[in-house]
């Protein structure tokens, strides 16, 4: 009888590994590889409306999300970040840190229409449906400038400090910001143009990326080996959670529940929001290294990661000696679910 009780036992802790093994794989892997021929670094990608838009040193590369096919480029936008869409406007923006300035441009026809200037290095750039604005978060300036579609005019500059990263919103009158140097995520209201917190991040350090669940109220803060979730309505840190080296991004699927941070070593961390309060870290997947930044296709449910192929570090380079791009080998990687 004894003996029984323990193979079963045995039984249900067997099942039970398995169970959690299972909930372990998120079922994503590297499906394509885009090669894109022309030269330079790059930032953040963004997707809309079946189009995946690359910032790509003086310019911006459009191609078909799905082929991999080139529709188009946006030139001109030196030192770009980023990439905006304003759908109801028909307008597309790039944040162009090296000119202090946004490109707009016209979605169908990619023409660029016009220019508008800046606080200093704009790097990250949203449209906020709420305000119904797009929003650059400017790094070395610490300051977001506010433009109105509508008129293509920088209407509002608001003070923020800081070096300044990812920006996200809750659609309902407030933003959240990075603070990259200050370890906090900076509560803005947009409708009064004015800061109305600071919430510290601590122990996370150097914030880059920043994502948010909007149903449960939860930011997703990128840090140095470690992602920080944080209540969106009280600043509360609610979890931490380990993460892969050098992340720029991260990416949140509200239809799944998971949250992606792209790790510049060469990884992607898989983490689940199993409710508000709970986070489980479901995978690590192997990427190449340089993959550090990120965005998602919510129709899709594809994951696109920029990168580049690297000479190998020299034995007698000196010590966090960085390696080279090799020329002509930018591309995105594209990772989906199996089947």
């Amino acid at each position: 009888m004894k003996q029984s009780i323990i193979c079963l036992s045995l039984f249900v802790a067997s099942l039970s590994v398995c169970n959690f093994t299972q909930a372990q794989a998120s079922g994503y892997h590297i499906s394509k590889s885009f090669k894109v021929a022309s030269p330079g670094g790059w930032d953040y990608p963004a997707v809309n409306m079946g189009k995946l838009y690359l910032s790509h040193g003086g310019q911006v590369n459009i191609l078909d999300n799905t082929t991999g096919d080139s529709v188009g480029i946006i030139s001109n936008t030196t030192g770009v970040h980023g990439i905006a869409f304003a759908n109801a406007f028909g307008k597309g923006y790039t944040s162009n840190g090296r000119l202090n300035n946004v490109t707009v441009f016209d979605l169908k026809t990619n023409q660029v229409l016009g220019q508008v200037a800046t606080g200093a290095n704009p790097d990250w750039i949203l449209y906020d449906e709420f305000s119904k604005k797009i929003i650059t978060s400017n790094h070395t300036g610490g300051t977001l400038t506010v433009i109105d579609p509508a008129t293509d005019v920088a209407v509002a500059t608001i003070n923020v400090v800081g070096k300044l990263e990812t920006v996200v919103s809750d659609n309902a009158g407030k933003l959240f910001v990075n603070a990259e140097d200050k370890n906090e995520i900076v509560v803005v209201d947009i409708i009064k143009n004015e800061v109305l917190a600071h919430w510290s991040l601590a122990p996370g350090e150097g914030p880059t990326g920043l994502a948010i669940d909007r149903k449960t109220k939860r930011l997703f803060a990128a840090c140095d080996k470690l992602l920080v979730v944080m209540d969106a309505t009280t600043g509360r840190i609610v979890d931490k959670l380990p993460i892969g080296d050098g992340s720029d991004g991260d990416a949140f699927d509200p239809s799944t529940n998971l949250i992606f941070t792209s790790n510049g070593e060469g990884t992607v961390t898989v983490i689940k929001e199993l409710s508000a309060d709970k986070y489980q870290v479901v995978e690590t997947l192997q990427t190449k290294r340089g993959a550090r930044t990120i965005t998602l296709d919510e129709k899709t449910h594809r994951v696109f990661l920029p990168t580049a192929d690297y000479e190998p570090v020299q034995s007698d380079a000196p010590k966090n000696a960085r390696p080279k791009m090799i020329p002509g080998s930018f591309q995105v990687l594209v990772l989906e679910k199996k089947g």
